[in-house]
């Protein structure tokens, strides 16, 4: 099963200039990820942006140590609860996605809003700095495709402000929910890109990615190493087979099952996978 690339037109918007001679971040340094459950999901997912993003940095020979710090339905205010223990780890770098959940959770009366956002964001931003810590932007995701709906349009001021924060305070800048209404095109096809309007797919994972990368500096031709890399990552796109079996040869896997000290999904999916892999290994990539 072969995915297509997104173009690489569909690349972050930074608020610094795109012709560094060096990338931002440097062998050695170790990136903090500050998030919610997109973030948990890069680096929890072998094909995550957050992962992506270390393979693609290494790729282009910078290695670098994550310090994973996403954490499912988090919004502004957990992540000022908790930014003090990520900042004694001592990151170089904080990157900073927020915001999904502050909106979102607003139908529900758990979201936070604009003015109480602008305040958690500030305060999390000027203890990273404190700290000696370089903090990167990432502007929130769309939540759903349609970017003119209720939640869609609650978020735009929230995106305006860090934009607005990032060239204040001269910081990089991943505009993803630029790259992702773009990246979408004019149907609205945000389908491509996550698997429940929300969370990302590889290909989401892969637009992410390429938008911190580019505002840590990384060039078009890094880029493009680094995409094609991506492509060769083990695990990084996961299928699920459906396989007919009559009652008689569903008894006998069980008991093949059994005899490895499996249960039958683990059986299956290891036999199947088995079988694929031989069978594309044997056949030129298209």
């Amino acid at each position: 099963m072969r995915l297509p690339i997104l173009p690489l037109v569909f690349v972050s918007a930074s608020v610094l200039s795109l012709a560094h001679a060096e990338p931002l971040v440097k062998s050695g340094d170790s990136v903090a990820f500050l998030g919610d459950s997109i973030t948990q999901g890069g680096w929890q997912k072998a094909g995550g942006y957050v992962q992506l993003v270390k393979a693609g940095l290494a790729k282009n020979g910078i290695e670098i140590t994550v310090i994973p710090a996403g954490i499912s339905g988090n919004k502004s205010n957990d992540m000022l609860g908790r930014v003090n223990g990520i900042l004694e780890k001592k990151p170089t770098w904080m990157t900073l996605s927020c915001g999904v959940n502050d909106v979102w959770h607003s139908k529900s009366g758990r979201g936070v809003e604009l003015e109480d956002y602008k305040k958690n964001i500030t305060e999390i931003v000027d203890r990273a700095e404190k700290a000696g810590t370089k903090v990167m932007i990432l502007t929130a995701t769309l939540i759903g495709p349609k970017t003119d709906d209720e939640l869609n349009t609650k978020a735009k001021p929230y995106n305006a402000f860090l934009r607005e924060l990032a060239a204040q305070r001269n910081l990089p800048l991943a505009d993803l929910s630029e790259d992702m209404i773009k990246a979408q095109g004019p149907d609205g096809k945000l389908a491509t890109l996550t698997g429940d309007g929300v969370h990302m797919n590889f290909l989401g994972d892969q637009m992410m990615a390429r938008g911190v990368l580019r505002s840590f500096g990384l060039n078009d031709e890094q880029l493009t190493a680094a995409v094609a890399q991506w492509q060769t990552l083990p695990d990084t796109v996961m299928i699920q087979p459906k396989v007919g079996l009559t009652a008689q040869q569903a008894a006998a896997m069980e008991a093949m099952a059994k005899a490895e000290n499996k249960s039958v999904e683990a059986y299956l999916t290891d036999v199947a996978s088995a079988a694929i892999k031989a069978k594309l290994d044997s056949v030129k990539p298209q």
